[in-house]
């Protein structure tokens, strides 16, 4: 005859497993409305696995979607422009990983706009999503859900920071000459503690906006802006059966 331990092993496993089932799936798509191919690159935070590869190309005006993970997932995700391959090695202008076409993990190179996301957590079943303009701006992105339940706005960054990007920001494609292809935050432009809130200035109470990072945030007041910057931009949806990242939306 079971034990009174080994029945409620059973039930909790049974509870747990008709939980796993009834999750809704999760759909990520990324959407490319920019006139030109990108590189999407999604990059895991540290015990999670790599979607997708970690990297693809995306054609203009086309789409690609994939399912998320059915349990806790979270990490980020940004487009790379530029990309060729030149002298037999592959290279994107903006938010390169170490020449891969699929980052497999990788991290990318500033600066380069980022969403972030929480997908599977809380007992709502939430979904958190942001956009970072923290490590600069490169394109134009949004992140949407869609069917969830509570607040679940559309946040991001729509406007073209390249055309008004101040000189002391500006990355160019080919050094001082190029095009300007990247907005740099001011931590990347001038590396001070203060503007890469490190050290002293690590901590909200010492982190504070600059003028730089206000130049992002007047353009673009729904994304973070420097490392401290308001947690209530990260937003909260229920079971969303979709999060969908736009690009040049």
């Amino acid at each position: 005859m079971a034990t009174a331990t080994q029945l409620f092993t059973c039930a909790l496993l049974f509870s747990c497993t008709l939980f796993h089932v009834a999750r809704p799936e999760l759909i990520i798509t990324l959407v490319n409305n920019c006139p030109f191919t990108i590189y999407p690159a999604i990059q895991p935070n540290a015990g999670h696995p790599v979607l997708e590869k970690g990297g693809f190309p995306l054609q203009t005006l086309t789409h690609r979607s994939f399912r998320a993970p059915d349990q806790l997932w979270s990490g980020r995700i940004w487009g790379r422009t530029g990309c060729a391959h030149s002298n037999g090695k592959f290279h994107c202008v903006t938010g390169d990983c170490n020449n891969r076409i699929e980052c497999n993990g990788l991290g990318g190179a500033t600066p380069a706009t980022l969403a972030q996301i929480t997908i599977h957590h809380g007992h709502k079943d939430f979904s958190s999503y942001g956009v970072s303009l923290v490590d600069g701006f490169n394109l134009p992105m949004t992140v949407t859900p869609h069917e969830g339940k509570g607040v679940c706005p559309v946040v991001g960054c729509r406007a073209n920071l390249l055309a008004t990007c101040p000189e002391k920001l500006q990355f160019r494609s080919l050094g001082r000459h190029g095009h300007v292809v990247g907005c740099k935050s001011g931590c990347e432009a001038l590396g001070t503690d203060e503007l890469c809130c490190r050290n002293h200035y690590n901590s909200p109470q010492t982190c504070r906006a600059s003028t730089f990072s206000e130049f992002f945030k007047h353009a673009c007041p729904a994304t973070f802006t420097y490392a401290h910057d308001s947690p209530s931009l990260m937003h909260e949806c229920s079971s969303p059966r979709e999060l969908k990242v736009i690009f040049c939306h």
